[in-house]
């Protein structure tokens, strides 16, 4: 009798992944929905602080005119809504941009054709269309895979894994890519990273016009004092909740991204080793990543819940519990080799007659 943890990858069939795939298509679609609402609310919910502070403010000495045009909002409205179109449509090959990354269109070198042999063979296994191969000019392992739609997808790897990983384990790593594309993972993450960076953008650049803009908050506050009573405490329990917003809104999207990701790390695995038939060369592959203490130079800190290991060797990526699922962009490594080991263990007892994804496209 198997563990469920063992038995997972033979548990991919057709129907779960499809399964898996329209989750996160839905998953997708939710992201962006929830991202426009919460950038619209900054918008409209600073319209109607504005407004309700303005409205009882007429009168000698105070300033003439009440906020009534919602326009804040609907100018952060189209703004989100045009960065979630760009996100969705030029995440993926920005992403790959700010690596640096070059495209291999006609392998020239050994280590390139061994590269796009094992993308083929991965292709297959996973049933999925190759993907776009690039390579990193970075000498720290990792790999990551980008794209929004399933019929483009890109697969990086950086040099330094082609330099430090033998073929087995260049296959498994290559499958777990493979697994992240298969399973549209790579859409999700893909949006999350974009969003996250939007996000971020969208937040820095409203504090500097919050800070720069502060000087015309006094005669504000003491006009808008005068509406007093229960009209005074709604204005201040919004423009509260506004203002958290705002100083939140870069960790909540970054916490989204991180749980996704770490979410999404062992499934990937699992499928590796199930398109592989060989759970012991990813283990050992990301014993080696996690074991370099090369720092990544063209991997952007914003890309890295992309790799399939954290490049930038966060301290909190060996550790477990709810801290560490919102300090870490992957799982711990060594809770991920402990169960390929054990995948590798029960797969030494399994008959030969239980074919791979691999083994039946060959046949």
């Amino acid at each position: 009798m198997t563990t469920s943890l063992i038995s997972h990858p033979a548990d991919q069939s057709p129907g779960n992944l499809f399964s898996q795939q329209e989750a996160n298509r839905k998953a997708s679609r939710r992201l962006v929905a929830g991202f426009i609402i919460f950038i619209a609310w900054l918008g409209f919910g600073g319209d109607i602080i504005w407004y309700l502070a303005t409205r009882n403010s007429e009168g000698p000495g105070t300033p003439s005119g009440v906020h009534i045009f919602p326009g804040l909002g609907l100018l952060l409205t189209i703004l989100a809504g045009g960065m979630a179109w760009w996100g969705y449509n030029f995440g993926a090959t920005s992403l790959i941009k700010a690596t640096g990354a070059r495209e291999i269109i006609s392998p020239e070198t050994d280590q390139e054709r061994q590269l796009v042999n094992v993308v083929d063979e991965m292709a297959v296994a996973s049933g999925s269309k190759r993907p776009r191969i690039w390579i990193v000019s970075d000498n720290a392992p990792n790999a990551f895979a980008t794209g929004v739609h399933a019929g483009d997808a890109h697969l990086a790897v950086t040099q330094g894994l082609l330099d430090t990983l033998n073929r087995e384990e260049l296959q498994a790593v290559v499958g777990h890519e493979m697994g992240h594309i298969a399973n549209l993972d790579v859409r999700l993450m893909t949006l999350l990273t974009a969003l996250v960076g939007i996000v971020a953008l969208v937040h820095n650049n409203a504090f500097r016009v919050m800070r720069f803009g502060g000087s015309g908050g006094r005669s504000r506050s003491r006009s808008s004092s005068r509406s007093g009573g229960a009209m005074g405490a709604l204005i201040i329990v919004l423009l509260v909740v506004w203002v958290v917003s705002w100083l939140l809104a870069p960790l909540v999207t970054r916490y989204m991204a991180m749980k996704v990701g770490r979410s999404r790390e062992f499934l990937a695995d699992a499928m590796s080793a199930q398109f592989t038939r060989n759970p012991a060369a990813l283990a050992q592959a990301l014993e080696k990543i996690g074991a370099s203490t090369i720092q990544p130079k063209m991997i952007p800190k914003s890309s890295a819940q992309l790799c399939i290991a954290d490049p930038y060797h966060s301290v909190w990526g060996e550790r477990e519990g709810r801290f560490a699922d919102l300090m870490a962009t992957h799982p711990p490594i060594v809770e991920r080799v402990r169960r390929l080991r054990a995948m590798a263990y029960q797969n030494a007892g399994v008959s030969d007659n239980l074919q791979s994804p691999l083994s039946m496209s060959d046949a």
